[in-house]
């Protein structure tokens, strides 16, 4: 049995690159920090490719959970998430209404969920 005692060379391995990787990522978003508090006006091509980063942050947040892999296209095109999604991202789209959108994806998703697939 293996215990991670004081003299295990690799528990000081991972000590060690769990202490690095935290001081560069630190280090990382302090750079970020120290840059814009420096800079007075962001470039204009940098604002252009920031402005999509929110977009990118949430479709990589959420479709992954609506496009799912099944044995066929009816049954990824017929699950309650992709048509709960679906309709959340229309209401998004029309009425610009977060609350809206979260009220609407819910209540379609439980619908689906819970009467139509049942």
């Amino acid at each position: 049995m293996l215990t991670a005692g004081a003299s295990d060379p690799d528990a000081a391995r991972i000590w060690i690159a769990i202490l690095v990787i935290g001081i560069a990522t630190y280090g990382f978003r302090l750079s970020f920090i120290h840059l814009f508090g420096r800079v007075d006006d962001v470039p204009t091509r940098v604002r252009r490719v920031l402005r999509f980063v929110p977009a990118a942050v949430l479709a990589a947040l959420v479709v992954p959970d609506l496009l799912t892999i099944r044995p066929s296209v009816i049954a990824t095109l017929a699950d309650e998430r992709l048509i709960a999604g679906v309709l959340a991202g229309v209401v998004a789209w029309r009425t610009e209404n977060v609350f809206a959108t979260i009220v609407v994806g819910m209540l379609a998703l439980w619908l689906f969920r819970f009467v139509v697939f049942a």
